[in-house]
């Protein structure tokens, strides 16, 4: 199963993991075990209202959502069993499965869902804001129906309704309390195939298995346990040794993962998150004077050499970026955008005419830049935008922090010149793009919105246009228009097109299954012991 012909060494190697797939389909899943899995230490376990990436991986275990996808982007029951649509595309009429309970042994019920979609993604979720903006109420004429009813049709809300992105949290547990407080927040209680059991902080977080599931039968495992592991080398030696099973979001470092891709106990994976199309970017604080002038933002476009990027930080796992929607995100995609090729020579003439000249120790200006902690390549990306800056006169210190600390000085104080992050354009750019230019999406406190602070009408424009259009080709022409728009203004720079790659165990089954990969709800996944 190892992804993508780059990653293997040979067509001896592909024959292998394809004589490997089809002996995996073929087995019959065993009961029991626990599955060892490593992330990055979160801040809370809600994805509710936080779409921090190791919480997009863990949430879902604890959390369904009212739909799910199969490995065709078909949607497919999970809370919800039934759903309508009506012909002016402003209801959506959702049946609820009957007998579910919040793993406290409450009922789940249509106020729930209410109270989620109205108290907590519409206002608190970072895509949430654009995602539900045109969502007016939501009428529960009886405990299993919720009829979702908006000012405007929204024709991808139903793409927004899976697990990891739009998540029901019990009512009863959080209505008039402050969310970003409530005790739920870090020992939640959900609906899924897991819940929650124990958090050791820096060491590791434990769920167990739902032995009520609405789904007979599942979950296989006993247990997942999701390893908290800081250093990069560290978790390499992990999996050699079998300390761990699993790892998400690339968890390993990208020279390591050629060489665990050639060992026979081991997996690596670039299918199984079509639905995430993950990019990097470098995102400039727009409040700052420096960067008010779109010529000192160009000049750094033009400084950083993408292609080195890809190949020297991500190992070509990673293609250069051209703007704000990934290429796998081939339906709204264009590459007729401005450019911004490396040339040194060019960023320098840009600066000088930006009135930033050299001062005596040759310096035009000095920035702090902060990268997302969690990755290896952030910190690696953040060393090679000093080194840019550094050639064409702009000094930057470098500052490291752990993750509360990093979203507050972004998203909250936006105390930082720079930053560099990964971020999901998921399956439609409503939902993962928007957040990052939609003026109405600068939310202090909100991680992972339009930190830099960017506001632009026609960019405004195209986004809310775009949340209201039936016509596939018209909303595709928006979202063209969109990226040209913001690549003319340059609030951030696409640095990368990244594969999200896992790493398994060969024991480890059916955990890494298309299109949301680790970000499922793992119901289906067993360990041959």
């Amino acid at each position: 199963m190892l992804g993508g012909s780059r990653l293997l060494g040979s067509m001896a190697a592909l024959l292998m993991a394809v004589l490997a797939a089809t002996a995996t389909a073929q087995e019959q899943p065993v009961r029991g075990g626990t599955l060892r899995i490593t992330v990055p230490e979160p801040v809370m376990l809600t994805g509710a209202f936080n779409s921090a990436g190791q919480i997009y991986v863990i949430s879902p275990k604890i959390h369904d959502g009212l739909v799910a996808y199969d490995a065709d982007f078909n949607l497919q029951p999970q809370l919800a069993t039934a759903w309508t649509i009506s012909a002016d595309g402003k209801e959506m009429k959702f049946t609820l499965r009957p007998n579910v309970r919040w793993h406290d042994g409450k009922p789940f019920t249509s106020e729930d869902v209410a109270f989620s979609a109205m108290k907590v993604w519409k206002v608190a979720h970072p895509r949430g804001r654009s995602v539900y903006a045109n969502l007016e109420r939501v009428d529960t004429p009886d405990p299993l129906t919720a009829i979702f009813r908006f000012s405007q049709p929204a024709p991808y809300i139903l793409n927004a309704l899976f697990s990891a992105e739009s998540q029901p949290v019990p009512r009863h547990i959080y209505d008039g309390t402050d969310l970003a407080t409530n005790p739920n927040n870090v020992a939640p209680v959900g609906t899924g195939p897991f819940k929650f059991t124990r958090w050791e902080r820096g060491q590791y977080l434990q769920l167990d298995r739902n032995p009520d599931y609405w789904d007979t039968g599942k979950p296989y495992l006993d247990r997942v346990v999701f390893r908290f592991i800081p250093d990069p080398g560290a978790r390499t030696v992990a999996f050699e040794t079998g300390e761990i099973d699993a790892g998400a979001g690339i968890p390993v470092p990208l020279s390591d993962a050629r060489r665990l891709a050639g060992m026979p106990s081991m997996q690596v994976h670039l299918e199984g998150d079509e639905a995430i199309n993950a990019q990097t970017f470098i995102e400039f604080n727009l409040r700052r004077p420096l960067f008010q002038d779109v010529r000192v933002r160009r000049a750094i476009a033009h400084a950083i050499d993408r292609g080195f990027i890809a190949r020297n930080v991500y190992f070509n796992f990673a293609t250069p970026a051209t703007g704000p929607v990934s290429k796998d995100l081939k339906r709204f995609y264009t590459a007729d955008v401005p450019a911004y090729p490396y040339d040194p020579a060019l960023a320098q003439k840009l600066l000088d005419e930006a009135g930033l000249k050299r001062g005596s120790d040759g310096i035009r200006a000095r920035i702090t830049h902060d990268p997302l902690p969690g990755n290896e390549f952030y910190l690696r990306t953040a060393e090679y935008f000093r080194q840019a800056m550094q050639r064409i006169g702009i000094a930057v210190e470098i500052r490291t922090a752990d993750f509360a600390t990093w979203y507050r000085r972004i998203y909250t104080d936006n105390d930082f010149d720079t930053s560099n992050y990964a971020a999901f354009n998921l399956a439609d750019p409503t939902m993962g793009v928007q957040r990052f230019y939609w003026s109405k999406n600068i939310v202090k406190g909100v991680a992972f919105s339009n930190g830099s602070g960017y506001a632009n009408a026609e960019v405004d424009r195209a986004f809310e246009l775009a949340q209201i259009e039936v016509d596939p080709a018209r909303r595709t022409s928006l979202f063209q228009q969109m990226q040209k728009l913001v690549m003319g203004d340059v609030p951030n720079i696409p640095v990368v097109d990244l594969e999200w790659l896992s790493v398994t165990n060969r024991k480890v089954h059916n955990m890494i299954k298309p299109p949301l990969g680790p970000h499922g709800n793992f119901a289906d996944a067993w360990m041959k012991p």
